[in-house]
């Protein structure tokens, strides 16, 4: 029997950050949130368990819902709510901080190096889109290397598109079928560039 010919998927293009690789893209079918929340339980839960490994590690909450400290409670990993305010108080690195935004009229820069101090190395920002602009991408983006956080992962959160397939909304708009998750991550390379340059 002969070995199948494997061809290798071909290079990524299209960089978002001049010079750097593009990151890649995944996506994980997840139900929508329901309204007034950041995200469904499906999704809190993919981002614990493949964002955080360790039992006890501690996870800030910056969205809206129960969702994610639920999944933080079921994983046995430590929640705390927070603001964007509160980013500054407390002592104890965070293994993820979790966000929707917008937040209110929060600045991103701010935000992005508030979070930055809180993360232990290696620890992640997963910011959840909402109804935004595709220029907030490129602004988040910008802003958490300003911050040194180097920019890990795009997550394409795909929504069960049953009965939908193909139809409009309320006034003649298409129906939204995916959110985004921009995945940020503190590693000591990045933290040594952003004390560097």
């Amino acid at each position: 029997m002969t070995e199948p010919v494997r061809i290798p998927a071909p290079d990524a293009v299209g960089d978002i950050v001049p010079g750097e690789q593009p990151v890649p893209i995944t996506v994980w079918h997840v139900p929508a949130p329901h309204p007034g929340d950041t995200m469904s339980i499906t999704l809190a839960d993919r981002l614990v368990q493949n964002f955080t490994t360790r039992r006890r590690w501690l996870i800030l909450d910056l969205t809206s819902g129960e969702q994610l400290a639920q999944a933080v409670r079921a994983a046995q990993r430590h929640h705390a709510r927070h603001t964007p305010q509160d980013l500054t108080i407390g002592v104890r690195q965070a293994a993820l901080i979790v966000a929707g935004w917008p937040l209110g009229d929060t600045d991103p820069v701010t935000f992005l190096a508030d979070c930055a101090q809180r993360l232990m190395v290696g620890g992640c920002v997963a910011v959840v889109l909402g109804d935004v602009e595709l220029t907030v991408n490129h602004v988040l983006i910008a802003a958490a290397r300003a911050a040194g956080l180097t920019y890990l992962q795009h997550i394409v959160a795909a929504h069960d598109l049953t009965g939908q397939r193909g139809q409009l909304g309320d006034g003649g708009t298409h129906l939204s079928v995916h959110g985004d998750v921009l995945i940020f991550n503190s590693s000591l390379d990045a933290l040594r560039g952003s004390v560097d340059g």
